[in-house]
């Protein structure tokens, strides 16, 4: 069999669903009728492992060292006979074809349990009786994670679950320490991932060899593999891309790294490939490629002058997952938390909203590359297309939308136009804070599968947050949250610390921000980073006018993104991290809200200045009721009925409507006049979802005017017709 491209993501990333690069290549390739092959690595590594012979193997080779192995370690190995008897059913159950083990998981004495089971919370208050099936998912992901840590002491101190040798990879400006790694023997893991590698090469003969490099925890195997296959088969040629190269190779000059790749693209890879396989077929000069990294006459070079345009998001094709083992992904519960699980938990089909990202404005994001800069949106019809194609293609009906930001406006238009087709499915996005995710469009994205959004938050402070030019407010993102929330959309924020020029003073009231936001029941799950300072980013790449130095020597032949810096400031935010998470991981539970914020922190922390009902007075503000003549108007619900009653007093006869309305969970009633009567039914026959075209309030009122109608506004904005926004009458 001979391919002509075979793309591949090494390992590690996710275990639950494949990272998304290669799909996407895969199903551009499709539309050029370019043969290719795709692969995850790291799955196929993992299965390998993590199965009955994968571990007897791996515990003999951990028994021929002798070592004096901590406790924890001689415990697994001492219960080696159980994990065997016991890995096949675990990996079955979590990858969903064996759901009745959970009750024998569940069961104590039948998992053998190490250091990570000490760390087990009381389940029954997050899983609850009927929660059988997720308390396995849990207690089997803290088996797997306590093999792993036998791996990292015992086989490969570079393992990780989600992860290989990222420490290499991270910030390494120079290439000398990943280069000497690569200079010494396998690795027990290379050894498996070198053996499946060469399977696949024997089978395939590819022509190119496209290896996806997302994170720094990719890029050693990435080398390793490419090492391998420019020693075995030099009549293939390797070239990297992906988002590790995209952000921190832009400054690539080590002549080494070509030892192990012949090429290297940047930003969008659709062109550069193409270019790159064309010229490897005799059908372009090498110094008509696009964005591609090479080696010309022991020099690195940097080669940008095709002429071809990068293609329009319309032109790419639907990602295509074919070739992948989609049934054999595990879906794991590292933590109990529901927003944080759904990273880990589930295949997801990936799509992009757009590319790019709509606001660009963030000074602590990439904005100055392609990635972010260059914004582009999808039409709702081609992206539900592209949906239902992948329906198709994997039986999957969940999508994880990996938007830098989705942008509100095409939320809305995709929402609709899901509910439209009838489609039933699941999906979840990242979003901006901003104040056009009104109660409506909340409740339209419900009403079309939307389960969850992430979104920064960052600082919770709005001196920061200006400062970062996020455009939001902290108030402003209360109300939002709560308009999430209050449809049913779990919440996520991103939250940051760290940022220059914040002080001791700012960061414990944005902890009590934090707090309150968690305490009003507005935000569901959280995370704390500290700010890494990034050459692409507005503070990277003007750092003075953020009252920071750069630190010496923060650049190199090899990797340049992540940058050292000093804050005159003098806050040591190092010392602020465990404190931060340790109080976020109560909050998300429910608990520690009473607690002042200096019990979090084993040192003096300022007092916050932040008033006590600060997000409840945010929340309890007024809207002003003001509706956009433009402004969408939708009914999502059924019709209602309409029944006329007629009533005689002192020889005076009148007639009244009652329109009862009907959902899935209740009816309502409202009462109106006879003409109104009418006019609500007709009215929301036009405006029914279903409907071609979407009616503006402005051609509502005119209709509603037209039809002799008086005093529309007072009609539209009684207490009796406002009702009707409980059942889906929403103006977006």
């Amino acid at each position: 069999m001979s391919t002509t491209a075979f793309l591949f993501t090494p390992p590690f990333t996710q275990l639950n669903t494949p990272y998304p690069a290669t799909a996407y290549l895969k199903g551009f390739l499709n539309t050029k009728n370019i043969s290719s092959y795709q692969a995850d690595l790291g799955i196929e590594v993992f299965l390998a492992l993590y199965s009955s012979k994968g571990l007897s193997d791996m515990f003999e080779h951990i028994s021929a060292k002798n070592q004096n192995w901590s406790e924890n370690a001689r415990r697994i190995i001492v219960l080696r006979k159980h994990y065997i008897q016991t890995i096949n059913g675990v990996i079955n159950f979590l990858q969903g074809k064996n759901p009745t083990l959970a009750h024998l998981i569940c069961q104590e004495g039948y998992l053998p349990r190490a250091e990570r089971f000490k760390q087990l919370a009381d389940l029954n208050w997050a899983f609850g009786s009927m929660g059988t099936q997720d308390k396995a998912k849990h207690l089997a992901t803290l088996y797997l994670e306590d093999l792993a840590d036998l791996i990292t002491e015992c086989v490969d101190e570079h393992f990780g679950l989600s992860r290989y040798a990222e420490r290499l990879g991270r910030s390494a400006y120079h290439f000398d320490e990943l280069y000497a790694q690569l200079q010494a023997e396998y690795t027990y893991i290379d050894q498996l991932l070198i053996q499946i590698l060469r399977a696949k090469m024997a089978e395939l003969q590819p022509q190119l060899v496209a290896i996806s490099v997302p994170f720094p925890g990719n890029l050693y195997t990435a080398f390793r593999c490419g090492q391998w296959i420019k020693k075995h088969h030099p009549n293939s040629k390797v070239v990297m891309g992906g988002g590790f190269a995209n952000t921190e190779l832009r400054s690539l000059s080590d002549p080494r790294v070509f030892e192990f790749f012949d090429f290297i693209t940047l930003d969008d890879g659709e062109t550069p490939i193409e270019n790159l396989i064309e010229h490897l077929q005799g059908q372009r000069p090498i110094d008509l490629l696009k964005r591609t990294y090479t080696l010309i006459d022991g020099k690195v070079e940097y080669l940008n002058h095709s002429l071809n345009r990068d293609y329009k998001q319309s032109e790419v094709g639907t990602p295509d997952y074919g070739d992948l083992p989609l049934d054999q992904y595990i879906s794991a519960i590292e933590v109990v938390n529901p927003m944080h699980r759904m990273w880990s938990d589930g295949r997801w089909n990936k799509l992009t909203m757009a590319h790019g990202c709509y606001w660009g404005k963030c000074t602590f994001c990439d904005v100055s590359l392609d990635y972010i800069k260059l914004y582009e949106p999808v039409a709702a019809q081609l992206l539900c297309d592209r949906m239902e194609e992948l329906i198709a293609q994997t039986g999957e009906r969940g999508f994880h939308f990996v938007d830098e930001a989705a942008p509100p406006a095409l939320m809305r238009a995709l929402a609709l136009e899901i509910i439209r087709r009838k489609l039933t499915v699941t999906w979840w996005t990242n979003i901006r804070f901003e104040k056009s995710f009104s109660r409506d469009l909340c409740l339209l994205l419900k009403a079309s599968g939307c389960i969850a959004v992430s979104g920064g938050l960052e600082v919770a402070s709005d001196r920061l947050l200006a400062l970062i030019q996020k455009g939001v407010t902290v108030a402003q993102v209360a109300r939002v949250t709560r308009n999430f929330t209050e449809a049913g959309i779990m919440v996520h924020a991103y939250l940051m610390y760290g940022f220059p020029s914040q002080t001791a003073q700012e960061t414990i009231d944005s902890l009590e921000m934090v707090r309150q936001l968690f305490e009003a029941g507005v935000l569901q799950s959280g995370f704390w980073h500290q700010f890494a300072l990034t050459a692409h980013s507005p503070v990277g790449l003007d750092p003075a006018a953020y009252g920071i130095k750069i630190e010496p020597g923060c650049s190199g032949p090899f990797a340049n993104n992540d940058i050292l810096f000093t804050d005159p400031t003098g806050t040591d935010h190092d010392a602020y991290g465990f404190g931060l998470k340790k109080s976020l991981l109560n909050y998300m539970h429910g608990i520690g809200f009473e607690f002042p914020l200096q019990d979090w922190f084993d040192f003096k922390v300022p007092r916050t200045k932040i008033p006590k009902d600060y997000i409840v007075n945010a929340l309890n503000e007024d809207e002003i009721l003001f509706i956009k003549a433009n402004a969408k108007v939708v009914w999502l619900g059924s019709p209602p009925e309409l029944e006329i009653s007629s009533k005689t007093k002192r020889g005076e006869t009148w007639e009244s409507a009652l329109l009862t309305f009907y959902d899935q969970k209740e009816n309502l009633s409202i009462k109106v006049d006879v003409p109104q009567g009418k006019w609500v039914l007709e009215i929301l026959e036009k405006i029914a979802v279903d409907q071609a075209e979407t009616w503006t309030f402005q051609q509502v009122q005119e209709h509603y005017e037209a039809e002799g109608l008086e005093d529309f506004e007072l009609f539209w904005y009684n207490k009796p017709f406002n009702k009707l926004g409980k059942l889906g009458l929403l103006v977006l």
